[in-house]
């Protein structure tokens, strides 16, 4: 177990870092395109590339569907050269129509733990809260109110709750959170796509954000619940079905309470390792830039064990494109 444990360090100060790196480098001869499909599949293709270089047997358990297609990383995958068994979660490009657009905060992101500890979610919708590390367990409630959450936090913080930075998905179904966060004079940062990021970002002071709330995909929850527990935080999460197909989908994936409210832990249980590599520039990190013969990368890799955080800033020999 102590020879595992210290090789998938290994793989959090290296290999997995580089692994985001070789998607986020693919997906940026993609930015501005207007091809968030073409996008996606250069992520997928140069991360599963990646991954299989490595000495793990590893099975997807977060990817880009549930059906064994050719194109995606597809849940139950299975990828690596053999070694420690371990769950993967994986966006390989966090914000296709960012990427499309020449918007900031796409990434590429993936997590990585021993086998079982990641939560196997169904591609459905999760209904999400989060903060960043720092406050009393319990300071935020998935099932209490917007503006009771912020009350709580602007409290935990010792300050107003107009100094409250909230961040949400700019959808109509979220438009009771906004007013209610605006009814308190909280600020509100609306993002168009990209929810892990809208997460971790409350990890980070400098982004400004406290508290995410809003739905979004349940496997970019685990994602950003996997960040979280590399720095600590508070996340709270419940997957909402909309249809008997979706129900039946968490029950092939061994769900049996539908409606289980997530703590962190439940989410993102074991030892826990988090890269992500910038495609376009964003409020943590840089995107992609091409210069000559060289590609420069801005990579964060973390892990839940020792609380460790790196910025890796690279230049590398420009690939074949």
């Amino acid at each position: 177990m102590a020879d595992e444990a210290g090789y998938l360090d290994r793989i959090l100060t290296i290999e997995l870092g580089r692994c985001t790196e070789a998607a986020a480098i693919a997906a940026s001869t993609m930015i501005g395109r207007g091809d968030k499909e073409g996008a996606d599949q250069a992520a997928v293709t140069a991360l599963r590339n990646a991954l299989n270089q490595l000495s793990i047997d590893g099975t997807v358990v977060i990817g880009e569907g549930e059906r064994d297609e050719a194109p995606m990383l597809y849940i139950g995958e299975k990828v690596g050269r053999g070694g420690p068994k371990v769950d993967i979660a994986l966006d390989p490009l966090e914000g296709t129509t960012l990427t499309a657009k020449a918007m900031a905060n796409s990434l590429a992101v993936v997590a990585m733990a021993q086998g079982g500890t990641l939560l196997h979610s169904p591609d459905v919708y999760m209904q999400k809260i989060a903060c960043g590390p720092g406050y009393p367990k319990g300071t935020i409630d998935l099932d209490a109110p917007t503006e009771d959450n912020i009350a709580a936090l602007a409290k935990a913080k010792g300050v107003d709750p107009s100094e409250i930075t909230l961040c949400v998905l700019d959808r109509p179904r979220h438009d009771h959170i906004i007013e209610a966060a605006r009814k308190m004079n909280a600020r509100v940062f609306l993002i168009s796509d990209g929810d892990v990021a809208g997460i971790f970002h409350t990890t980070e002071p400098r982004t400004g954000i406290d508290l995410y709330v809003g739905s979004g995909g349940a496997p970019e929850g685990v994602l950003a619940a996997a960040a979280l527990r590399c720095v600590g935080g508070q996340m709270q999460g419940r997957l909402l079905f909309r249809n008997d197909d979706e129900r039946a989908r968490a029950e092939r994936a061994g769900i049996t309470d539908l409606d289980r409210k997530y703590d962190l832990m439940d989410l993102a249980s074991g030892d826990v390792m988090f890269a992500a590599t910038g495609v376009t520039d964003g409020s943590m990190l840089k995107g992609v830039r091409w210069e000559g013969k060289r590609v420069h990368t801005s990579t964060l890799v973390m892990r839940s064990k020792t609380g460790t955080v790196r910025y890796i800033d690279a230049t590398s020999q420009r690939p074949d494109r």
